[in-house]
């Protein structure tokens, strides 16, 4: 059950992914390919691919839904905080963007279990 449902997850987050790197390739067309805002969307949009990935990996470990919660969390915080900041030019959610980080290395890390 828990792995059909990290399965639908990672699906649901490769399709985001296809879809916030298209904004990203269109979005950002007019700028300066050394803008800041345009390297932290693509940071994002790379490390969202990564972990959707390790998010499919995860319906097949011992415990999908520790694995599966953790890179959802982590993509949530690292990716969103970037995406937020490169759309917005807010860095308010900056902080965020660490914790993502470590609940990402944990979410691979569970899949040892």
């Amino acid at each position: 059950m828990a792995a059909s449902v990290v399965r639908r997850l990672a699906a649901l987050s490769g399709a985001s992914a296809v879809a916030a790197g298209a904004y990203g390739a269109h979005g950002f067309k007019n700028k300066d390919p050394d803008d800041y805002q345009r390297v932290l969307y693509e940071t994002a949009n790379k490390y969202h691919f990564y972990n959707t990935m390790a998010l499919l990996g995860a319906a097949h470990c011992g415990k999908p839904a520790v694995a599966g919660s953790l890179l959802l969390a982590g993509m949530g915080m690292f990716c969103g905080s970037l995406y937020h900041q490169a759309v917005t030019g807010d860095p308010g959610l900056r902080k965020v963007a660490p914790i993502g980080g470590m609940a990402l290395i944990a979410g691979w890390l569970a899949m040892i279990l």
